[in-house]
């Protein structure tokens, strides 16, 4: 049996349409962070591979709430590692500063800025350690037409005002959650036994969130106008890396197509 954890957020929604199969839960189904629960479920269920979804994601919250962030996003994956069944843990471009200038591959040295990026490695950390088989996947940007994103506030925000400012010098990649489901589940019989692997996935080119501030206006019909800043005009509690460009070379070797943001985005926006 097939777990998804955290299942009603962006990405575990998408998960739970292409695997209806799958016993799927949130945090009033399995709490992770409690280990006898974890192994408990896992047993009773008799699940033999975890997708877990679930984490604390709020980034600029976790500079106020460093415990909360790390029992949810270290101590609970650590729980699911511990089941001995596969899993595939989801990771973030928020484990690198952002200070290169070419788009990460999987062996570039991690330095997180903020305690959102610091835990999310020593999660990565925690599933290396302690799972027999492990897929971890990092991805960025992500947005649906579920949950909270950046998409979402974009759209609130162009019908509600008539110009808004948005940073242009962090560099990135949007990801459409769907995409990122549909290579995990290609991914999953790909899985071999005792393997541990990290995997880059985002959608394909390059754009700031201005750039992608700019698209979602225009494929939205709205006539908000974007002004570029520079992100010292717009401090924020926690740091972002200023470039965080995955290189997605190692998953494409096996065969995972991805689709150009644009595209996506255009894709995305159809189901609002």
């Amino acid at each position: 049996m097939l777990l998804i954890t955290g299942c009603n957020g962006q990405l575990g929604t998408e998960l739970r349409t292409l695997l209806p199969q799958a016993l799927a839960v949130d945090v009033t189904g399995l709490d992770i962070t409690d280990r006898a629960a974890v192994r408990t479920f896992v047993k009773e269920n008799d699940i033999d591979t975890i997708i877990n979804c679930a984490a604390y994601t709020a980034v600029d919250k976790a500079e106020d709430e460093p415990e909360k962030c790390r029992k949810i996003n270290v101590d609970g994956v650590k729980n699911l590692a511990l089941t001995g069944v596969k899993i595939v843990h989801i990771s973030t471009d928020y484990v690198f500063d952002g200070t290169g200038s070419r788009p990460y591959v999987e062996t570039d040295q991690a330095n997180p800025v903020s305690v959102y990026g610091q835990s999310k490695l020593d999660a990565e950390k925690a599933v290396l350690e302690n799972a027999e088989t492990a897929l971890i996947v990092r991805t960025a940007w992500l947005y649906s037409p579920y949950g909270a994103n950046f998409v979402k506030t974009m759209r609130r925000l162009g019908a509600e005002k008539e110009e808004i400012s948005v940073v242009f010098d962090q560099i990135g990649t949007p990801t459409y959650a769907a995409d990122l489901a549909k290579a995990i589940v290609d991914l999953l019989p790909q899985m071999k036994d005792g393997a541990k692997e990290i995997y880059h996935y985002s959608n394909e080119g390059v754009c700031s969130w201005y750039d992608f501030s700019r698209e979602i206006m225009k494929l939205s019909g709205l006539e908000c106008r974007v002004n570029p800043i520079e992100t010292a005009q717009y401090p924020t509690k926690a740091k972002r890396p200023f470039y965080s460009v995955l290189n997605k070379s190692k998953i494409k070797s096996l065969g995972i197509e991805i689709s150009h943001w644009q595209e996506s985005l255009e894709k995305c926006l159809k189901k609002f």
